[in-house]
């Protein structure tokens, strides 16, 4: 894998987001394996299409691709997304594809992260205020897909801080997400919320009470629900029997992703 981007693409282009967009997509379309299946490479969507800008012809697992430009080393908390109503359309359908972060600097990627499709939720789509009545657009709602509340266990780097991961570690890493797939995306949002909360815990023990100590968290990512302890002891028990946590004794747990 070739981490240099040919920024002379470019040239012919005025806009920057074009000029971006042009530059990394020609890297990914070059470069990267199918994260999914581990077939050699990802095909363009040459056809304009909503959602995805590209696909795997093995596996007809579809993707979408964010860059971004930025010198940092961590990834960006947000991104730009797109209308609030077609985003929350396309997660209900189950029609999101998998979503690809790259960012770049100085020519070079510095990070790529593949967000399996399963990893989202309403939780993490953050709607915008209405464009202004002055606006071209005028009362139109975006949205922003808020990467930091995404678990650590759904943020698969394939390129990290400049450097490449193995691509059998990366295909690993995605088949020990695949329990975590649900139907319901208002029980994916409890079950991905609640594994949030636990990575935020700072040992492998843990108790049903550091737990509880997100309530307020939660009690704000779900306001319709007056039975958050429950649901906390509910999704606790879903990951034990997906095989993310281990039931230690009374009360108590242990990380074992």
């Amino acid at each position: 894998m070739d981490l240099h981007l040919n920024e002379k693409l470019g040239d012919g282009y005025k806009s920057n987001s074009q000029k971006a967009r042009v530059i990394t997509e020609t890297w990914t379309e070059s470069n990267l394996f199918c994260p999914v299946c581990g077939s050699p490479h990802l095909l363009h969507c040459k056809v304009s299409s909503p959602v995805a800008d590209f696909y795997c012809e093995h596996c007809h697992s579809e993707f979408e691709q964010k860059s971004q430009k930025r010198n940092r080393v961590s990834l960006p908390k947000t991104l730009e997304g797109g209308a609030y109503s077609a985003m929350e359309a396309r997660l209900k359908s189950d029609e999101n594809p998998h979503l690809l972060v790259l960012t770049y600097a100085d020519g070079k990627v510095n990070n790529l992260v593949m967000v399996p499709k399963h990893f989202f939720s309403m939780s993490v789509v953050e709607k915008r205020k209405p464009l202004k009545p002055t606006a071209k657009r005028a009362g139109w709602v975006g949205s922003h897909i808020l990467l930091k509340d995404i678990p650590e266990s759904g943020k698969i780097y394939i390129v990290k801080g400049g450097i490449e991961e193995d691509p059998k570690e990366v295909l690993a890493k995605y088949l020990k997400t695949l329990p975590l797939k649900t139907a319901s995306l208002t029980s994916r949002g409890w079950l991905l919320d609640v594994l949030k909360c636990v990575e935020k815990l700072p040992t492998k023990d843990f108790t049903l009470a550091d737990v509880y100590a997100f309530i307020p968290d939660l009690e704000t990512k779900h306001p319709g629900n007056r039975h958050i302890n429950d649901k906390i002891r509910q999704q606790l028990q879903t990951l034990r029997d997906k095989g993310y946590i281990s039931f230690v004794g009374r009360g108590k747990y242990r990380k074992i992703f």
